[in-house]
């Protein structure tokens, strides 16, 4: 393989993700990191995983939905309640949180396909709606079971894995996540979808089957939502149905439009931004002062949707692009010395008669020469 065809801007975000993880791992192993550090990385694991795979239908797919919260919710309830019944005999290691994984990360995908058939049917607003409903009937659903089962209002009582160890595991799943879904958007299957985004009518004149490729889309979102709710279990000692109500799906959504539709990298930036900040402002803003939180973060988010949409400020955008200064600042600059010979022979072309005897041949038609005869010669 030939190291300079690769395109290392498709593996930056594995690459620093993975420096990260590696550097405080070996810091963990030797110092103990602090609990609220901790607490912070395992947070951000799991909303870069919610903002890359609702960035799949948002940003790709281009179909508004607002119900990832209620996917995570469905991983969370379901696989922690897997663990809950697996620790007492499999210890709370790591064969009972894959096995949690597992049926968490299914159930959030079945119930995909279930909403998925018939809502994806639906376009803009109306999807919205129905995606939100679904959300809110999820969270209503588990508010309103039985203790013994799932808790109820009070919450179900979750296994909380080792602080330790977990922000490793949940760094290694955002290494998947990425891994799968960006080799599925950049496959002919993530054309595809890139396609119907652009254009549903036209993409369905060309022979693509938009109905197949949106509920696929739809159900590797929910998916890793379950993942992320599944991770969510774990890092609590509790899981309450209030958490993933309409509100969080919204800072989800917020997550991606911050970081650019369509755009893994600025998705996974927009979320460790986000995680960061609201945790610092729930320490910091207390009391009275708990209100400003909302206000900062919408203050926030209104200017960063004004910047990215002012016609005025298109000149400013293009000219201090981040994506164009990354660019020229890893591209080769053309040293006229360093161009190289095409390294085609073109003294050897495969043709089916000698080059020789096409010089040859004489281009004047038969019935010019008969023409030129009678005429002795004379043209």
């Amino acid at each position: 393989m030939n190291i300079k065809k690769i395109k290392w801007n498709h593996y930056i975000n594995y690459v620093v993700i993975g420096i990260i993880t590696l550097v405080l791992t070996v810091i963990s192993l030797n110092q103990p990191l602090n609990s609220s550090l901790l607490f912070l990385l395992e947070k951000i694991a799991i909303s870069i995983i919610l903002a890359v795979s609702l960035s799949l239908v948002v940003g790709f797919l281009g179909e508004l939905s607002l119900g990832h919260a209620g996917f995570m919710c469905v991983g969370a309830y379901l696989g922690g309640k897997v663990s809950a019944l697996l620790v007492p005999s499999l210890g709370n290691g790591i064969a009972a949180f894959l096995i949690s994984l597992v049926v968490g990360a299914g159930v959030a995908a079945l119930c995909g396909v279930i909403i998925g058939i018939p809502a994806l049917r639906l376009r803009g607003d109306y999807l919205a709606i129905v995606t939100l409903a679904f959300g809110e009937i999820v969270k209503s659903i588990f508010q309103n079971t039985s203790k013994e089962s799932f808790g109820g209002a009070i919450g179900l009582a979750t296994p909380r894995y080792d602080k330790n160890y977990l922000f490793i595991i949940a760094f290694a799943l955002v290494l998947i996540t990425l891994a799968i879904i960006q080799n599925y958007i950049r496959s002919k299957h993530g054309r595809a979808v890139t396609a119907i985004r652009d254009n549903e009518i036209a993409a369905r004149a060309t022979g693509i089957n938009v109905t197949k490729y949106k509920l696929i889309t739809f159900t590797l979102s929910a998916t890793f939502a379950g993942i992320a709710g599944v991770l969510y279990s774990y890092s609590n000692y509790t899981v309450q149905s209030a958490k993933f109500g309409y509100n969080y799906s919204i800072e989800i959504l917020v997550m991606v439009v911050l970081g650019g539709m369509g755009k893994i990298n600025g998705s996974i930036i927009a979320a460790t931004l986000i995680t960061y900040l609201n945790t610092k402002f729930a320490t910091v803003l207390t009391g009275d002062l708990a209100v400003l939180q909302n206000l900062i973060y919408a203050l926030i988010l209104i200017v960063i949707v004004i910047y990215n949409n002012a016609p005025a400020l298109k000149h400013f955008r293009n000219r201090y692009n981040f994506s164009d200064f990354v660019k020229k600042l890893f591209k080769h600059h053309s040293d006229p010395s360093h161009v190289k010979d095409d390294a085609q022979k073109w003294d050897v072309v495969p043709t089916k008669i000698e080059m020789n005897e096409v010089l040859s041949v004489d281009m004047v038609p038969p019935e010019m020469k008969d023409y030129d005869k009678g005429n002795g010669g004379k043209k």
